[in-house]
């Protein structure tokens, strides 16, 4: 995967597999700190500790209609390759989180990629879905609530060309350019 923005899509789509109903993407660029991190919460189906135990093995996924689960393996060797590392806490029938670190300044860092992008097909393909998507930089931070958006569309659908559009807006505040 070419940026970070396409491995959080990636997860999220598992969370949305492990039925999850509400989906929280946390963004923190910390250039103090020399710091990126990626997290995403999910209150989906979690795993077992069994699991949980192969869960980073590219060779092992609970998906009946492939043979690999390369996400969470590709994920963690990117934040390696960063000076950083992943970590994952889960419970069965409570949910999981994800979280990445990597170094920021690092020459391995991928980019972060287009999320505005990202967050609109997410809502296109998941309008059932709650989704919170944070992102703090430096002393910004940015937050879209889609629950917040669906209260203002009534009966409208989020995924709905009105919906799209009221998130596309939203997201142009998402620069960290704002003090």
């Amino acid at each position: 995967m070419e940026d970070l923005s396409l491995h959080i899509l990636d997860i999220v789509e598992n969370s949305v597999a492990a039925e999850a109903d509400k989906i929280e993407i946390r963004i923190t660029e910390d250039k103090e700190k020399d710091l990126l991190s990626v997290e995403i919460i999910d209150n989906g189906r979690g795993m077992d500790k069994e699991t949980m135990k192969k869960v980073l093995d590219p060779f092992y996924t609970s998906k009946t209609v492939r043979r690999f689960g390369l996400g969470l393996p590709l994920l963690s060797e990117a934040a390696k390759a960063a000076n950083g590392q992943l970590s994952i806490e889960s419970k069965k029938g409570e949910g999981t989180k994800v979280k990445a670190d990597f170094q920021y300044t690092h020459i391995d860092r991928k980019p972060l990629g287009d999320m505005g992008q990202t967050i609109i097909t997410l809502v296109i393909g998941n309008p059932e879905i709650d989704l919170i998507y944070v992102h703090k930089k430096n002393s910004y931070t940015y937050s879209l609530d889609t629950r917040k958006i669906k209260a203002q569309l009534k009966e409208m659908p989020l995924n709905s060309p009105h919906g799209i559009r009221m998130i596309k807006e939203d997201l142009k505040k998402d620069t960290g350019d704002v003090p």
